[in-house]
């Protein structure tokens, strides 16, 4: 199959490809597998690039230089444009530690290697992805790392081996068992590498090498055309972030994709003919800068969103990055590709890494720079510095990875007086104790304050074996000290559900389902409040603080950046009631049966009448999404007199 010239349908199909995944990214309508279309693209570059090293190194005429040269003139100009923007976007609108990442992320890019970095962070599904702008980098990376490995292997074949069309499809299987085996074991490494994805470059690439053959019927490559274009929107609208993918399933949209592009190089076909249409192909010409600019805009609008996008604004959003795509092909793309900027394609290639390395030295300066943070001034400064723990909360608090048994403290300690209570939990407990030192000193009566990093204060087997020996030793020192009131506080529901990330790791049993989790962890409370309550103390249950949504508290600074209220910034009340429905109900019936158990409900001190909000009086509550700030912590201070003027009998 060797029809490279001008093809219509190729164009309409990048169109296919770029579509679904700005409309997945934007939360748009059905297209909830829309990340396929980056599949699209492996398929159509590989067919593309393979035809031309094919027919210069049949030729005789292949150039190392030149083909690096015009990727250059393809990829760079755009990307090196759309990196300044970001950076520049992020200096106004980032806090010091996401600036720092974004600097990082510019570097990694700048070496063509972005897909390496992504790799060891968050997961391309994972919420905390949509804070990172350029996150989408990651396909260029692999397409890049093609670039400069395939030229060598397939020159290497075609001039050395008779049959190198077999070596090639041998590549192409070792590829695809790779991606398997990683989609199974490691799936960030089966989404994120070249090794795992080059399978699907190789099925364009196998496209383009394939022997001309006698002619197909009509009839048989207008069905493969349908049969490719079912499969590709099959892929967009079954497919969803808890796809395993790529796996097995990504063989559905590179297979459709190389369907289409092999029926349209055999004749003119129906779905060729829609494929071809003037919107599709205009899109399709503007697809590469329509993917450089789609995300960057949907981070930066979604930070400066009090409430996140909602469809009408997406599509606002959606419509700007069109414009901006278009401006930049017309003005960035277009004169570097026609050589209107840079003829000398020697040049061409020194400009554009000249170009990568610049912007790769600006990202270390930012990177070792830590961001910046003294670009924050004001009210943005202020939230900024709330990201900080500053009143001893880790001093006061035992980690993984510390090799001490205790780092407990006394707060509010007083000459003469025998503390008699005590606050236990995780860190969610250690957020606790700005309130609990005001609270202290102002009853004279002096607080232990005994907590462990993701360690709950239960009876269970199943938290790790520090975090069991912690609480052994904590239970103890309620004996030896005779304490008479302790206070349990966790963020329970970490241990008992999913994240909102999709992050399993701190829960009690990953195999649990939620019912399971459910039991499991009431079992565990119950145990721990009947030990204590068999040691003659009194148990007070500290309900947990409303969580908020992932990148909620670093909306405090991009909305303060830009002049914005973040007022209305908060976890909707219905749904923290609704996430800590079983809790809550089980501290309430705990109590009930047990005069010496106590319930203490932040609840109402940190919500309104519909909003959990994040920041009060131009102040941050919050250190991040589920923890305490300095501010936060010191004003629930209190929720505490209860515990500390306590004198029932136990």
């Amino acid at each position: 199959m060797h029809t490279f010239g001008n093809r219509r349908d190729i164009d309409g199909l990048r169109a296919l490809a770029v579509i679904p995944v700005v409309l997945f990214h934007f939360g748009i309508g059905p297209f909830s597998g829309g990340f396929v279309g980056v599949d699209v693209f492996f398929v159509i570059s590989g067919f593309l690039i393979t035809g031309i090293l094919y027919r210069e190194i049949s030729a005789g005429r292949f150039s190392f230089v030149d083909f690096w040269a015009r990727r250059a003139r393809r990829i760079l100009p755009a990307l090196s444009v759309v990196l300044l923007a970001t950076l520049t976007l992020g200096w106004l609108l980032m806090t010091d530690k996401d600036f720092s990442k974004l600097g990082r992320a510019v570097r990694y890019q700048s070496m063509f290697i972005s897909n390496m970095l992504f790799m060891r962070q968050d997961g391309y599904f994972q919420p905390a992805s949509e804070l990172n702008p350029l996150l989408h980098t990651w396909s260029l990376a692999v397409e890049e790392q093609y670039y400069v490995v395939f030229p060598f292997l397939i020159a290497l074949v075609m001039r050395h081996l008779r049959h190198w069309r077999w070596m090639l499809f041998a590549v192409l299987l070792l590829s695809f068992g790779l991606n398997i085996f990683y989609s199974a074991h490691k799936p960030e490494v089966a989404f994120f590498s070249l090794p795992t994805r080059a399978w699907e470059m190789l099925c364009g690439a196998m496209l383009a090498v394939l022997p001309s053959s006698r002619r197909v019927r009509p009839c048989h490559y207008q069905v493969v055309a349908a049969a490719g274009l079912i499969a590709i929107f099959t892929a967009i609208f079954t497919f969803d972030r808890n796809t395993s993918f790529p796996g097995w399933a990504a063989v559905l949209p590179v297979l459709g994709a190389a369907a289409l592009i092999w029926s349209g190089g055999q004749g003119p076909t129906y779905v060729g003919q829609v494929l071809g249409a003037r919107i599709l192909v205009w899109i399709g010409l503007l697809s590469y800068s329509l993917y450089l600019w789609h995300w960057p805009i949907y981070v930066y609008a979604n930070a400066i969103s009090s409430d996140g996008i909602q469809p009408l604004e997406a599509m606002g959003w959606i419509l700007l990055a069109l414009g901006i795509a278009w401006l930049s092909l017309r003005f960035i793309e277009l004169p570097f590709r026609e050589k209107r900027l840079v003829s000398g394609q020697g040049h061409m290639l020194i400009a554009g890494l000249l170009a990568m390395a610049a912007l790769g030295v600006l990202g270390s300066v930012i990177r070792s720079a830590d961001g910046f943070p003294q670009r924050l001034t004001g009210e943005a400064q202020s939230y900024a510095k709330a990201r900080l723990w500053r009143a001893g909360q880790l001093s006061c608090m035992l980690v993984t990875s510390d090799k001490q048994p205790d780092r407990a403290c006394l707060l509010g300690e007083k000459p003469g007086t025998s503390p008699s209570r005590m606050v236990w939990g995780d860190s969610h407990a250690a957020a606790l104790m700005p309130g609990l030192q005001i609270a202290a000193a102002q009853a004279g009566e002096p607080v232990w304050l005994y907590s462990m990093s993701a360690c709950p204060p239960i009876v269970s087997e199943q938290p790790r074996k520090k975090c069991r020996d912690f609480n052994s030793r904590t239970m103890e020192q309620i004996r030896l000290l005779h304490i008479k009131d302790v206070m349990l506080a966790s963020s329970w529901t970490l241990y008992m559900y999913v994240r909102e990330d999709g992050n399993k790791n701190m829960l009690l049993d990953r195999d649990d389902g939620p019912a399971d989790a459910e039991v499991r962890i009431a079992e565990a409370i119950k145990a721990r409040v009947a030990a204590i309550r068999a040691a003659g103390a009194q148990v007070w249950l500290f309900k947990e603080v409303p969580q908020q949504r992932k990148g909620s508290v670093d909306r405090l600074i991009s909305l303060s950046r830009i002049g914005r209220s973040s007022a209305a910034l908060g976890r909707p009340l219905k749904e923290h009631l609704v996430h800590e429905r079983f809790v809550n109900n089980l501290f309430e019936s705990m109590s009930a049966a047990d005069p010496g158990v106590h319930v203490i409900d932040p609840t109402p001190m940190m919500c309104g009448t519909e909003t959990c909000n994040i920041e009060v009086d131009g102040q941050a509550r919050y250190r991040d999404d589920g923890h305490l700030s300095d501010t936060g912590g010191a004003r629930l201070y209190p929720l505490f007199e209860p515990m500390l003027h306590s004198r029932a009998e136990n």
